[in-house]
């Protein structure tokens, strides 16, 4: 009976870096559109249809709780948030796995280029809890992407140092559902001092 309901697409975002190379400033507090980045990621999760929206938070994270809008969102605080994204998609998919959630679509916080309309193309791949989905540019794979239930046991155990799902995506290349989004999103980390420019 389960073909009753429509999914459950919960949003992932992971925000817990320190911004090493940007002189250790959280990426989540970045200000963009006057207002801190790990807020504007949000709101992309949500318009573009996903829900519940958790967001894993790392460094500074008291100073993003106090000074971010984190209302309707759960959050997971990531002590070791120092290893790198991979601690974080761990951290994250733990807390979604006592869920209603049918799949994850993980954004990261520094990606400011990839809006609403990229979250829901990639949400409507959403065919099972077996669905392994990404927005590609060009071709290429990139985020969001999006993981089916039953698959996070196995991404989570994979999920070491800044790998994240790189190793697990790789493996399963045949599985993945590619979803073009250059027409729609820009691909863009914001890593460095230089790349700040893309702010505004």
């Amino acid at each position: 009976m389960a073909h009753s309901s429509p999914p459950v697409i919960a949003g992932l975002l992971l925000a817990a870096g320190g911004g090493r190379r940007l002189g250790g400033r959280p990426k989540a507090l970045l200000e963009h559109r006057g207002r801190p980045l790990v807020e504007h990621a949000i709101r992309m999760l949500q318009e573009g249809g996903c829900g519940p929206v958790h967001v894993v938070l790392g460094a500074a994270a008291d100073e993003v709780r106090a000074r971010a809008d984190l209302s309707g969102c759960a959050v997971t605080v990531n002590p070791q948030w120092p290893e790198g994204m991979g601690s974080s998609l761990r951290a994250g998919l733990g807390a979604l796995s006592g869920t209603e959630a049918d799949a994850a679509l993980v954004l990261l916080v520094d990606q400011p280029g990839i809006g609403a309309q990229a979250v829901a193309r990639v949400r409507s791949a959403y065919r099972s809890r077996m669905t392994l989905a990404a927005a590609s540019y060009d071709g290429e794979r990139g985020h969001p992407v999006l993981f089916g239930a039953d698959r996070w046991a196995d991404i989570a155990a994979g999920a070491v140092g800044d790998q994240g799902a790189r190793a697990y995506l790789r493996a399963h290349r045949d599985a993945i559902t590619l979803v073009e989004c250059s027409d729609v999103a820009e691909a863009y980390d914001i890593d460095t001092a230089e790349d700040l420019r893309h702010l505004d």
